[in-house]
């Protein structure tokens, strides 16, 4: 199972509210709701974020 390390947080410290998430069409709204939930993401959305917050994607995620 993969759960994701505080995404939403890494985005904010990067500059990267929901609100302009969405406006900027970076992330869909499904693609949030489901890292909210905690719900499998596709892996370029993951590059994405990962490109975003400068981390790499092993920081990202977690395999449990």
């Amino acid at each position: 199972m993969i759960v994701y390390k505080d995404i939403l947080t890494k985005l904010s410290e990067a500059g990267y509210n929901t609100t302009t998430i969405r406006k900027e069409k970076i992330l869909s709204e499904s693609t949030l709701t489901k890292i909210r939930n905690n719900e499998p993401i596709r892996l370029d959305s993951l590059e994405v974020i990962s490109k975003l917050t400068h981390e790499p994607v092993e920081n990202l995620v977690e395999f449990k």
